[in-house]
């Protein structure tokens, strides 16, 4: 019956199956409506695709369709930007497929101090922020020595290539007042910087922008503006945590409220229209996580955003992990449980660690203390991949590879907690500056107590 159906053109068309017509049709498909087509799909399905016939195979293993799933799914900004750091000679060497699985698997970490220009740097602090916004590292405020804070900004300009040498440069940027605690977050090409501690203890609820300006090759300035958002906004806090959501919106979760309390709370700012932005409160629908500080939410796609870890309302330090979805009519939070006794390690409880989106889509966490104040300088990446598919089966082999501990090579960052860190534009760079670290232990006191002002670079090795 095969052979008779194979060989005669009206039985063909009689008895074969529909999706017989349809293989035929994307059969005779030009290359860049396949790839068009190809680019809509899952990354098992485009596998699954090249499985079927000698011409499909070659068109899923092409490199023009990799180097689109690259685009597809790191950003555009990030394939982009390591375009422009290869000489021609590489790009012409390079295989996008190659480097997307292997970036995929990557567990090693590259890391080294990098040095300054002169000796000139920021002093050592905490709790500050660290972000890299038009080339440019940008550092602001923080906590010192004696408890005070800092209300200075600094500057380092990283182009293409630099030489891991920096050049720090104290700009005067008619800053917000001194703090720390606070978030500072990029949106496009600006920064948000929201509320924060000074050294009264008295908390902040204002919210800034900051532009960065450029005069010729070098940094003339960053100029802030103070948003007014009345009446409705936040409670004021510190050691809250943020995040942006398509260069568009902001968002802050918990933190140290008035008086020591803890907060629970999920606020998002609209800055895509700069005269109609205001806050508004996404409202709580149990279950959603406890009360905390010192935590991390990161954007994930979509309108999902992934918390982990911080302090809680009873001092406890957490490790646990939640997805908010804020797409649907109503908010959803939802715990990602590990209920077996088998799936493998995962991150310690900590606090004052940082989350970091890498290339790839990935998270990488870094250092943070425990409750006892230990500090940490374990690296774990949280594959978004996995965490995806494990939201939709709920196969418990997806948790399992959720989380990975990546081995370092080279000078690693001490141990430590409440440092900033912040990638490049490629994600394949993530820069560690200051923080608590572990000091000299004097009379009377459990532990030593530091502040650090060195500059780490981190890089994946793949």
């Amino acid at each position: 019956m095969a052979s008779s159906s194979s060989s005669s053109p009206s039985s063909s068309f009689s008895s074969t199956p529909p999706s017989y017509s349809y293989s035929s049709s994307a059969i005779h498909m030009d290359r860049d409506h396949l790839i068009s087509i190809l680019l809509l799909l899952p990354l098992e399905s485009i596998i699954s695709f090249s499985m079927t016939c000698r011409r499909f195979r070659s068109v899923a293993s092409s490199d023009s369709l990799w180097k689109e799933i690259c685009r597809r799914d790191w950003g555009v900004g990030v394939v982009d930007a390591l375009v422009a750091s290869l000489s021609s000679q590489d790009r012409r060497e390079y295989s996008w497929k190659r480097l997307y699985y292997r970036v995929s698997q990557a567990g090693l970490l590259s890391c080294r101090r990098l040095l300054t220009k002169d000796g000139i740097s920021p002093r050592p602090r905490a709790s500050h922020s660290l972000n890299f916004v038009s080339d440019c590292l940008v550092l602001f405020g923080g906590g010192c020595e004696g408890g005070r804070h800092l209300d200075d900004t600094w500057v380092a300009q990283i182009g293409n290539g630099f030489d891991r040498v920096l050049s720090w440069k104290l700009v005067d940027s008619g800053t917000p007042s001194g703090r720390f605690g606070h978030t500072c977050t990029v949106l496009g090409k600006v920064l948000v910087l929201f509320g924060g501690i000074n050294d009264n203890g008295v908390r902040q609820n204002d919210t800034w922008v900051g532009q960065v300006t450029e005069e010729g090759s070098s940094v003339a300035k960053i100029s802030w503006r103070l948003l007014d958002l009345e009446p409705v906004v936040p409670p004021a806090r510190g050691a809250h945590a943020a995040c942006c959501i398509e260069n568009r919106q902001l968002v802050i979760h918990g933190g140290i409220g008035l008086y020591g309390l803890r907060l629970n709370d999920t606020w998002l700012l609209d800055l895509s229209e700069n005269q109609s932005a205001r806050w508004h409160q996404v409202m709580n629908i149990r279950p959603s996580p406890p009360a905390r500080s010192g935590h991390s939410i990161n954007w994930i796609g979509d309108k999902q955003i992934v918390l982990f870890g911080g302090r809680g309302s009873g001092f406890e330090v957490l490790n646990d992990l939640w997805i908010l979805d804020i797409g649907g009519d109503v908010p959803k939070w939802k715990e990602l449980k590990y209920d077996s006794p088998n799936l493998p390690d995962r991150p310690l409880p900590r606090v004052g660690h940082s989350a970091t989106m890498m290339v790839g889509g990935n998270i990488l966490i870094y250092g943070g203390e425990d409750s006892q104040r230990h500090r940490k300088d374990d690296f774990w990446m949280l594959n978004l991949g996995s965490l995806s598919r494990f939201q939709t089966t709920g196969l418990k082999k997806y948790l399992r590879r959720m989380w990975k501990k990546l081995e370092v090579e080279g000078h690693c960052p001490n141990l430590r907690s409440f440092h900033g860190a912040c990638t490049d534009i490629s994600g394949f760079h993530l820069f560690i500056f200051g923080g608590m670290v572990d000091g000299i232990v004097h009379p009377a006191e459990p532990f030593g107590l530091r502040f650090d002002g060195e500059l780490h670079l981190v890089e994946l090795v793949f």
